[in-house]
C-alpha cells in the first residue's frame, strides 16, 4: 500500500479525515510492512493487533493524528494495554496498572498504538543489543550497522516506513542517535517540556526526557504541540514557549549567531563524514543569512567531569531499577546484560554523598553550557564521532561500567555530543542532512535552555531549504531484503 508508505502522519490523518482510507486499512498497510521487515530488523514486539483494531471499533478520539499506526517504546511509556520488557529478561512481559500521561496524550491524538520498540536493558546505551529481543535491532540502511540507541526500535521502524512516527526517550542522546544512525529527525525538547508522570518524577537526575522519531520535521512538530505542557505535581518546570512548536516551523527564525564544532568539545578528532556533514550544514545556515564561526569549547566546560558525574548517576539509576524489580530475589547473573552487572558493582561504590556531589556537578554544568550561549543563538557539530557503528561493536557485554561508558572505545568516545545536552537541560536536534555511502550520518543543533520554539523555527527554515523526504524514501521502496 504505497499510499501509506508514501505519507507522513500528517498526510496520513489527513486522508483518513477526508474519507480516502480508514484506519483499519492503515493498520492493515503497518502490519504489512512489520511482517516484511521486522524479521531483519528486530524492531517491533508485543504486537497487540487485538487492541488496535478493538480501539478502532470504539471509535478512534477525534485529534490531529485520528487513525495513524504508532509504536512506543519498550521501556517506560507506561499503557495497561501494552507489557513491557523494559530492554531487559527481568521484566520479561511485565504488565502495568495504569496508562502514563504521556500515553494519554499520545491516544487523546488519535494515534492508533499496536505495539512496542526495542531498546537495551533500562534504556543504557547506544545501540540495541540485549538478550530479552534475542538478537541486536538493525539498520535498514544497512543490516549490518546499528539503527541507534536507546530507542534504536524506533529508529528502525520509523526509518523502514513500518510507521511513519514513534515514541523514544532520551537521556543521553537516546532519540538523538537513532535519528542520525537512521536518517530521521530527533528533537529533544527542553528538560520538562514533556510529562514524565504519574509513576515518574525524574529520570537520571533530570537528564531523560521522552521524545518522538519522525521523518517529517511536521510531524515532530504536532505531536510535540500535542503532548507537551506542564504536569501537575512534577518536580521540573520548562519555561513557557512564546509559540507552539508548528507555528514556529512555519516561519524563519531571524538571522542567528551560529558556533559551529568540527571535534569533539574536548578537541578530539571526529570522523571525517562527519565533519563533512557539519560544514556543508554550515555553508547551508550562511546561505540562509545566518552568521556561523568555528569554535573550541572552552576547558572551562569541563566535559570530562560532567561525563563522570552522569556515569555515576546513571549507574545507580541503572541498579537501583534492577534491584527494585528483583526485590528479596537474589540476582541470577545470567538474568542482565553485562553492563547492566557492572553498573550494580558500579553503584555499590557510590554513597549518597557521591551521588548528590554527582547531582550538584550536573546543575553546576548546565549553568556552564548556559554561558556558552552568552554570545551565540546555536551550536552546530555532528550528532555522533562517526556514522551508525557494526553491529556488535558496542554489544553490552562489558561488566566494566567505567570502561563502557567513559573508555577507549566507550560510549562516551562514539557519542560525545548529546548528552552534554540531557546535562544541560537544553533543547537539542538531530537532522538527517548528510549520508556517507549507504549510511546516514546526523547534524545536530542545540539551543538555549527554553529556545524550544527558535530552534524548531530554525529546522523548518532548513528543511524547506535542502528537503529530506526524498533521500528517506530510497530505503523504504527498496524494501527488505528479498
Amino acid at each position: 500500500m504505497s499510499i501509506y508508505t508514501e505519507n507522513d502522519a500528517t498526510g496520513l490523518a489527513a486522508l483518513v479525515a477526508g474519507g480516502e482510507v480508514t484506519p483499519d486499512e492503515l493498520l492493515d498497510a503497518a502490519l504489512e510492512q512489520a511482517a516484511a521487515w521486522n524479521p531483519h530488523l528486530n524492531a517491533v514486539v508485543h504486537m497487540q493487533e487485538d487492541v488496535a483494531r478493538a480501539k478502532i471499533r470504539e471509535g478512534l478520539p477525534e485529534g490531529p493524528f485520528r487513525g495513524v499506526p504508532f509504536l512506543i517504546k519498550d521501556l517506560g511509556c507506561e499503557a495497561v494495554d501494552f507489557p513491557t520488557n523494559n530492554g531487559s529478561k527481568l521484566c520479561e512481559g511485565m504488565r502495568w496498572g495504569y496508562d502514563s500521561t504521556l500515553f494519554t496524550r499520545f491516544r487523546a491524538t488519535g494515534l492508533n498504538t499496536f505495539g512496542r520498540t526495542t531498546s537495551p536493558e533500562f534504556g543504557v546505551g547506544p545501540v540495541t543489543e540485549s538478550q530479552v529481543y534475542g538478537a541486536p535491532t538493525r539498520n535498514p540502511w544497512n543490516l549490518g550497522h546499528t539503527s541507534g540507541g536507546s530507542s534504536g526500535g524506533s529508529g528502525a521502524a520509523v526509518a523502514a516506513g513500518i510507521v511513519p512516527a514513534a515514541h523514544g526517550s532520551d537521556g543521553g542522546g537516546s532519540v538523538r542517535i537513532p535519528a542520525a544512525s537512521s536518517g530521521l529527525v530527533g528533537f529533544k525538547p527542553t528538560r520538562a517540556r514533556l510529562p514524565m508522570g504519574p509513576g515518574t518524577g525524574e529520570g537520571w537526575g533530570g537528564m531523560a526526557i521522552d521524545g518522538v522519531l519522525t521523518r517529517s520535521l511536521r510531524d515532530t512538530a504536532a505531536l510535540l504541540d500535542a503532548v507537551a505542557g506542564p504536569e501537575s505535581g512534577a518536580p521540573y518546570a520548562a519555561p513557557p514557549m512564546e509559540e507552539g512548536f508548528a507555528a514556529a516551523m512555519g516561519h524563519d527564525p531571524g538571522r542567528l549567531r551560529v558556533r559551529m564544532v568540527t571535534t569533539t568539545f574536548t578537541g578530539d578528532a571526529v570522523h571525517p563524514d562527519c565533519v563533512a556533514g557539519v560544514e556543508n550544514a554550515a555553508r547551508l545556515l550562511e546561505d540562509l543569512g545566518h552568521v556561523v564561526e568555528p569554535w573550541a569549547p572552552e576547558d572551562a566546560l569541563d566535559v570530562p567531569a560532567m561525563m563522570w558525574a552522569w556515569t555515576r548517576i546513571v549507574a545507580c539509576g541503572t541498579a537501583g531499577r534492577a534491584l527494585k524489580i528483583l526485590g528479596d530475589r537474589p540476582l541470577d547473573p545470567a538474568m542482565v546484560e553485562g553492563v547492566t552487572r557492572g553498573a550494580i558493582a558500579y553503584a555499590k561504590t557510590v554513597s549518597g554523598t557521591d551521588y548528590l556531589d554527582a547531582v550538584g556537578q550536573i546543575h553546576a554544568f548546565g549553568r556552564r553550557m548556559a554561558h556558552a550561549f552568552d554570545d551565540c543563538d546555536i551550536i552546530l557539530s555532528p550528532t555522533l564521532r562517526e556514522p551508525p557503528c557494526n553491529v556488535g561493536y558496542l554489544k553490552p557485554d562489558n561488566d566494566d561500567w567505567a570502561d563502557y561508558r567513559n573508555g577507549a572505545h566507550s560510549v562516551f568516545a562514539y557519542s560525545p555530543f548529546t548528552a552534554i545536552f540531557n546535562a544541560s537541560g537544553q533543547p537539542a536536534v538531530s537532522l538527517p542532512l548528510h549520508w556517507a555511502g549507504d549510511l546516514p550520518v546526523g547534524v545536530h543543533f542545540a539551543a538555549p535552555f527554553g529556545a524550544d520554539a527558535r530552534l524548531m523555527s530554525l529546522c523548518g527554515q532548513i528543511e524547506r531549504a535542502a528537503p529530506w523526504a526524498e533521500k528517506q524514501m530510497e530505503v523504504i521502496r527498496r524494501g527488505p531484503p528479498a
